[in-house]
This record gives C-alpha cells, sequence and structure tokens, in this order.
C-alpha cells in the first residue's frame, strides 16, 4: 500500500521530476483518489442522513472522474503499460464477456492519445 504521507519519499526536491519519477507519483495520486472512493461510499452507506449521503455520493463522484484523468496522464507516461492493460483488457473479455469499468476508462484514454 502506498505511504500518503510522502508522496516524494525517494525523490529529490531539489529538481524536477523525470517521467519514470512522475509516473511513480501519478500512480500514487491515482491509489489515494481509490482509496478515498472507497472510504466515502463506505461512509455515505453507513448513514440514513439523505443529505449527507448525496452529498457524500456527490464528492465520491468527482473522485473518480479525478481518478479517470488520473488513469489518462499514466497512460500518457507510460505507454509500455497501455499494451499490458490492453492485454489484460482481452483476457478479461475473453471470460467476463463485458468491458469492466476500468477497461472502459483505460480503452477511451488510449484512443484519445491517439488523437
Amino acid at each position: 500500500m502506498p505511504s500518503f504521507e510522502n508522496p516524494f519519499s525517494g525523490n529529490s526536491i531539489d529538481k524536477k521530476l523525470s517521467t519514470e519519477e512522475l509516473l511513480r507519483a501519478v500512480r500514487f495520486m491515482l491509489a489515494a483518489e481509490l482509496e478515498a472512493i472507497q472510504m466515502y461510499r463506505q461512509v455515505a452507506e453507513a448513514t440514513d442522513d439523505e443529505q449527507a449521503k448525496k452529498l457524500i455520493n456527490d464528492i465520491a463522484d468527482e473522485e473518480v472522474v479525478h481518478a479517470g484523468e488520473f488513469e489518462t496522464l499514466a497512460a500518457k507516461l507510460s505507454p509500455e503499460d497501455v499494451k499490458l492493460i490492453q492485454k489484460g483488457n482481452e483476457e478479461a473479455e475473453e471470460k467476463m464477456g463485458k468491458l469492466s469499468c476500468v477497461s472502459v476508462s483505460l480503452r477511451n484514454a488510449v484512443k484519445k492519445l491517439g488523437e
């Protein structure tokens, strides 16, 4: 699990991030968004306060948008990963017969990169 207290651990702060360091930071940020989504959804499910539930779910939806943005950036920074993700999409489709949400998001990211 990522250590969220210091997203720059292992990186020198006195220089710009290399592409690999930026990719690592983006992966941390994506993991943080996914963790936030999970936490917000669990809190929303655990309350009977409909106003709070609506607001918390709206915030969770915003985090899903952020996760999609980070996925797109990660795909741009690592075309090699895109190829592996596409392979995983194909394997999942063989077994499941349809795309998962992550597959759709990453597939859209790949399309945007090609434009």
